[in-house]
C-alpha cells in the first residue's frame, strides 16, 4: 500500500481515484463505513481506492495546548487501511494554509492537483475555512459525493469521543467493541532502569507519545510483534508510584517470555483493566502484588478471543 502526501504529486496510476476524506483516528465501526463505501465504489467503477487522513490532527493547530489524544499512529492507521482494502493513504499536511482554504479552491485542490474522481464521507463532514463546507459543497463545485450515515448502538452513533471516554474510564470492553479491535499502544522498546528485572518481572518500557492516556492503572495485555508472534502480558500505565523518580510509561510484563525487545517496534493491545495504581510498602508487598495481578491477566487472558 502506498503512502502519498497533499504536498507531492499524485502518481499517474492512483489519479481519477475515489477518495474515502476524513481524519479516521481510531478507525472505528463508523469510519470503516465509510471507507468500506469508498473503497465497494471504486472497485464497481474500476477506479483506485484512496483514504485521506489529516496529520497533524486539525485540533494541534486550533488548540496547541490540548493533551495527547490519538487514538491511532499514522502507521497504524497506514496498516489498518490497507487490511479494509484501499490502495493508497493520503496524508493531508493540516497547516494555516489548506484550513484558510474555502470550499472552493478545497475541491480544486481534489480534482486539479490531486485527481480524485468522487469523494465518500461521513455525513457530518465538514472542511474549509470556518467549516463552512459541508458533502453538499462538493456536487455544488463539481465533485461527485457520497455521504454515509453512522454507524449507531444503544448509545447512539459511534464516534472517537466514545472510545476516548470508554478508555479514560479504563472501559476495554467498550473500546475494543467500538473499534472492533483493541486499542492499542505501538512504539520502541526503550531501556529503562530495569528495576523489574531485578525483582523477577521484567518489562517492555514505551513511551505514552501522541496517544490519549487511557486511565492509569494495571492492565492485562496483549503484545503484538513485527515477526506475528502475540504474548499475554500484564501492564502497567502510568507514573510508577512505587518507584522515585516517576516516568509516565507503558510497562508490560510478558509472561514465560525471556528475548530481548530492546530496540523493537512492538504493540500493546489493553485488554481489561484490573484497578488503579498502587503505592506498595517495600519490595516484597510490591512482588506479591504484581504477581497477583500477573495471575489475574492470565486468567482473563485465557478466555478473552485475540483480536487484531
Amino acid at each position: 500500500m502506498e503512502r502519498l502526501s497533499s504536498s507531492a504529486p499524485i502518481p499517474a496510476h492512483l489519479r481519477g481515484s475515489i477518495m474515502a476524506l476524513g481524519n479516521f483516528d481510531g478507525f472505528h465501526a463508523g469510519h470503516q463505513a465509510v471507507v468500506g463505501r469508498a473503497i465497494a465504489r471504486a472497485r464497481a467503477e474500476g477506479r483506485p481506492a484512496i483514504v485521506a487522513t489529516f496529520d497533524p490532527h486539525p485540533m494541534r493547530l486550533f488548540r496547541p495546548d490540548t493533551p495527547p489524544f490519538r487514538l491511532t499512529t499514522l502507521d497504524q492507521r497506514q496498516a489498518l487501511f490497507a487490511r479494509a482494502g484501499a490502495d493508497a493513504m493520503l496524508v493531508f499536511d493540516f497547516t494555516p494554509v489548506l484550513a484558510a482554504l474555502d470550499p472552493a479552491a478545497y475541491v480544486a485542490l481534489l480534482t486539479d492537483r490531486l485527481g480524485v474522481a468522487a469523494v465518500v464521507t461521513g455525513q457530518d463532514f465538514t472542511f474549509g475555512h470556518a467549516r463552512a463546507g459541508t458533502v453538499g459543497s462538493f456536487a455544488q463545485f463539481g465533485l461527485p459525493a457520497e455521504a454515509v450515515a453512522p454507524v449507531v448502538d444503544g448509545q447512539g452513533a459511534i464516534s472517537s469521543s466514545r472510545i476516548r471516554n470508554a478508555l479514560r474510564a479504563g472501559d476495554c470492553d467498550t473500546a475494543t467493541r467500538l473499534l472492533t479491535r483493541p486499542f492499542a499502544i505501538a512504539g520502541m522498546v526503550q531501556h529503562g532502569d530495569k528495576l523489574g528485572r531485578t525483582i523477577g518481572f521484567p518489562t517492555a518500557n514505551i513511551d505514552m507519545g501522541p496517544y490519549l492516556r487511557p486511565a492509569y492503572g494495571i492492565y492485562a495485555v496483549r503484545g503484538l510483534l513485527a515477526d506475528g508472534r502475540v504474548l499475554d502480558g500484564a501492564a502497567n500505565l502510568g507514573i510508577r508510584p512505587s518507584f522515585d523518580p516517576p516516568k509516565e510509561l507503558l510497562e508490560p510484563h510478558f509472561f514465560d517470555f525471556a528475548e530481548s525487545l530492546y530496540d523493537q517496534v512492538m504493540e500493546v493491545q489493553l485488554i481489561r483493566y484490573l484497578h488503579a495504581e498502587r503505592k506498595y510498602d517495600g519490595l516484597d508487598a510490591l512482588m506479591a502484588g504484581i504477581a497477583r495481578d500477573c495471575d489475574d491477566a492470565r486468567q482473563i487472558l485465557a478466555g478473552t478471543p485475540r483480536l487484531a
